[in-house]
């Protein structure tokens, strides 16, 4: 009798261990292998070129014909021309931003503008904080006055009130007529405001740059001006200015000038805005 138990419980023992063995085995799921990572990919992604810079142009946009906007407000004129052909020949991109002249070559100074584009005029005082590329536009002063006056000649503004554009090559030389402390200097944002405060009455006279000067006497025949040129004006050239000590874009503007100027570019630009005949001697820019 208690072999029998024995064994029987023996049995149910072995068979209770069986089952649960069997049932263990049954429930047990192997861990997934991890997925693979795509190396495609990872190889496409490390082998993508950064992003070409893109250089901020600053430019004065109330100085036409070499930098205004039109009735879309796009910046136009024969100084933005020449810069997208110079940074084409180049292999750069620009971007033109309308920069106030009052603070353009702060810009520059502060890094919020790579290159300033704006028909400045190339000064040893300018040299001194900046850089300038070669020049590309040779330029002179201009009087404008109204059809009526009897100014012929520079010296003759001594006794008048003259307008010029706050820190232009223009004011420099009324300044030097006038006197620095001078109250009949009468100093505006833009040639074009000093041109208007003259057909109104509020000047006598406005020495400025002659491309800008001409260009506002032809497409204003109604306020009756004429020019007076005189030789004690010095002849001025302008060029790009990049800040102090950034000659790697400097190469590249003198680079991509050089080379439309040397294509045909340059005079193909020069004589949409001043006529073929001009154009194969530029002589009548502006500049500030």
């Amino acid at each position: 009798m208690t072999t029998a138990i024995t064994t029987r419980r023996f049995l149910q023992t072995v068979g209770l261990l069986f089952a649960g063995t069997l049932l263990a085995a049954c429930g047990k799921k192997e861990a997934p292998a991890p997925a693979a990572e795509a190396p495609a990919a990872a190889a496409s992604v490390a082998a993508a070129p950064p992003p070409a810079k893109v250089y901020v142009v600053g430019t004065d946009a109330a100085y036409a014909p070499f930098e205004s906007q039109n009735e879309k407000g796009e910046i136009v004129g024969l100084t933005i021309d020449v810069v997208t052909a110079v940074a084409a020949k180049a292999g750069i991109e620009v971007k033109f931003v309308n920069t106030p002249w009052e603070g353009i070559f702060n810009s520059l100074a502060q890094g919020d503008r790579d290159m300033l584009a704006s028909s400045i005029t190339i000064t040893d005082e300018r040299k001194q904080t900046m850089d300038f590329t070669n020049p590309y536009f040779d330029a002179y002063q201009l009087i404008a006055v109204k059809e009526s006056s009897k100014v012929a000649k520079f010296d003759d503004l001594k006794k008048l009130k003259v307008g010029v554009q706050t820190g232009t090559t223009g004011d420099e030389a009324v300044t030097k007529l006038l006197g620095k402390n001078s109250t009949a200097i009468k100093r505006f944002e833009s040639t074009p405001l000093a041109l208007k405060e003259l057909e109104a009455g509020g000047v006598d006279a406005v020495v400025a740059d002659n491309g800008v000067v001409v260009n506002y006497v032809t497409n204003n025949p109604g306020a009756k001006f004429k020019t007076v040129s005189d030789k004690a004006f010095v002849p001025e050239q302008y060029g790009f200015a990049v800040k102090k000590g950034n000659t790697e874009l400097l190469e590249k503007l003198n680079k991509g000038l050089a080379d439309i100027k040397a294509d045909g570019t340059y005079d193909q630009i020069y004589a949409k805005y001043f006529g073929a005949a001009a154009a194969a001697a530029p002589a009548s820019g502006a500049s500030k």
